[in-house]
């Protein structure tokens, strides 16, 4: 899909959004500004692609809210070569930036559909990735350990298993909650067994799952 003037004249006032709403790591606004984000949605969907909302995808998963995408990335603080971890791979948005921030970018889908649609489009777009198609609650120990990590589903708490793939002075940021809501939580390795977290506000999520996707 082309990127037409228009649609970087609505990145634009996307990034202007995301400024108003507290956005301040200028990187991630370069990030957002860059990727065109009507490449990982339906062309169904193409006239909201920079509206600052979800939107569904396939296998009853959404592609998230842009100000929820910054706000993980921003809490991720990535620098170039980073080596991030991200549990659901999804329309594959997410990665695309962290990609485009020049993070070294290790990537889990569950459901098959969005595993090979994510490839495609990432690959079409020119950013390199390491795919998998698993189950993220196992992340990779073996490319670990990771500067960061980011998970995009509602986990009731935060895996034992990806918490020590952090490098120490690594951070993993998820949405934690089994409710309606979850709260984004900053886990920074501060130790072998040490932890410190923070919390970042509320936000909605699909339920992250164990397992890969049968059928899909």
């Amino acid at each position: 899909m082309s990127d037409s003037f228009e649609a970087k004249g609505k990145r634009k006032k996307l990034v202007g959004e995301l400024r108003r709403k507290g956005i301040t790591d200028e990187e991630v606004l370069r990030a957002i500004d860059t990727v065109p984000r009507h490449d990982f949605m339906d062309p169904a969907f193409l006239n909201h692609a920079y509206v600052d909302k979800s939107f569904p995808i396939s296998s009853g998963q959404t592609i998230s809210q842009p100000y929820t995408v910054a706000v993980q990335t921003s809490l991720l603080k990535v620098r170039k070569k980073d080596k991030i971890l991200e549990i659901g791979t999804g329309s594959g948005y997410q990665c695309a930036i962290l990609a485009e921030m020049g993070a070294k970018v290790y990537t889990i889908e569950r459901y098959r559909e969005l595993f090979l649609k994510a490839q495609a489009t990432i690959t079409s777009l020119g950013y390199s990735a390491d795919f998998f198609f698993g189950d993220g609650y196992e992340g990779k120990p073996q490319y670990g350990p990771f500067d960061g990590i980011v998970i995009t589903a509602a986990t009731p708490e935060i895996p034992e298993t990806l918490l020590n793939q952090l490098r120490i002075g690594g951070r993993l940021v998820a949405p934690v909650g089994s409710g309606g809501s979850q709260i984004m939580t900053l886990a920074i390795r501060t130790g072998e067994d040490k932890y410190e977290y923070s919390y970042h506000g509320y936000f909605i999520f699909v339920p992250m799952v164990k397992g890969i996707a049968n059928g899909n």
